[in-house]
């Protein structure tokens, strides 16, 4: 099945991604890890939540710890919207396509709209956050990976096509995807708003169920600096795969855990997508250099492992296709 031609005139206009809300048991392990380890800063803190943001971003946050009976879940992935008229509009589009919505509270944020997509993904989508000093030239507070910004959720999804049409519907944009030749259908594919390789990407599998959260660092050399970091503080066993070049996105990646099980993605070196007429790059299942450019295979537990969203059920995908996996 080809993507679908881009809707460029969505009736409502995201801006890009914002932030996650990760369950966590030990609320204190957690901000540990993503301070001391990832670099991330502390915007607020309660005895329930922590407040992060990386280096770059005005926000008051891009990553949310909240404290839960259901740790190594995902609350919630948010999006910011261009205006205020558009969460009026984003109200009106997700109930024309049947999906709950409503109203919510959220601390830092103005209005707010909680909504799911069409596999169950709780989205939220904000017009306003509170804005706050840069830290970007404070390079005192630098440690950890030094992430700059969040860059893009990953997600499993049971139909990679229904997501993807679904998607494309509200404006987001296929830069790169991988077609199983054999079936015709998508067996992964990345979307972007911002002007990037991706926002939102999917694959196939168990889901809905969060694969990665990615943020953006300044070079490879942070991915270097954090691993030698992870193997001599205790987190060793933390590091999944990498580092490494994909060939999708070109982008050097490094994919960790954090003590909950949630999957980080560490990434730079992607490019611009801005041109509304950019085509988007067709990958083989089977070409061993779409996982890595460099042809290392990704490990079984990089196809298997996930973080379940809060009271969402996942479901098997009926696409059985295979791919390239290491030994």
């Amino acid at each position: 099945m080809p993507v679908p031609s881009p809707n460029l005139y969505p009736s409502f206009n995201t801006v890009r991604l914002s932030h996650a809300c990760l369950n966590v048991a030990d609320l204190g392990r957690s901000k540990t890890f993503y301070t001391e380890i990832l670099g991330l800063q502390v915007s607020d803190e309660t005895d329930s939540h922590v407040y992060l943001r990386a280096m770059e971003e005005r926000g008051h946050h891009s990553v949310i710890l909240q404290k839960s009976d259901l740790p190594g879940t995902v609350e919630v992935m948010g999006f910011k919207t261009y205006d205020e008229a558009d969460l009026d509009r984003a109200e009106a589009e997700f109930r024309a396509k049947g999906c709950p919505t409503q109203w919510v509270e959220r601390p830092y944020q103005g209005r707010t709209l909680l909504t799911e997509d069409n596999i169950g993904i709780p989205l939220e989508f904000y017009h306003k956050m509170d804005r706050l000093p840069s830290l970007h030239q404070k390079f005192a507070l630098y440690r950890g990976v030094k992430p700059l910004r969040i860059d893009h959720f990953n997600c499993f999804s049971p139909d990679v096509d229904a997501s993807v049409a679904f998607y494309n519907d509200i404006g987001f944009r296929v830069t790169e995807y991988t077609e199983d030749e054999a079936s015709g259908k998508l067996w992964a594919a990345w979307m972007h708003r911002k002007g990037g390789v991706h926002d939102m990407a999917f694959t196939n599998g168990r889901g809905p169920r969060m694969h990665h959260i990615a943020f953006w660092v300044p070079t490879p050399l942070n991915i270097i600096d954090l691993l030698d970091l992870m193997a001599t503080t205790g987190y060793v066993s933390n590091i999944e795969r990498g580092p490494g070049r994909h060939g999708i996105s070109n982008a050097f990646f490094l994919y960790i855990l954090d003590p909950d099980g949630h999957r980080i993605e560490i990434y730079c070196s992607d490019y611009q997508t801005v041109d509304p007429d950019h085509e988007p790059i067709k990958w083989d299942l089977k070409d061993p250099q779409r996982q890595t450019l460099w042809g290392a295979a990704a490990p079984k537990s990089w196809f298997e492992h996930g973080t379940e969203f809060t009271e969402v059920a996942p479901r098997d995908s009926a696409l059985n296709a295979t791919p390239i996996i290491a030994p």
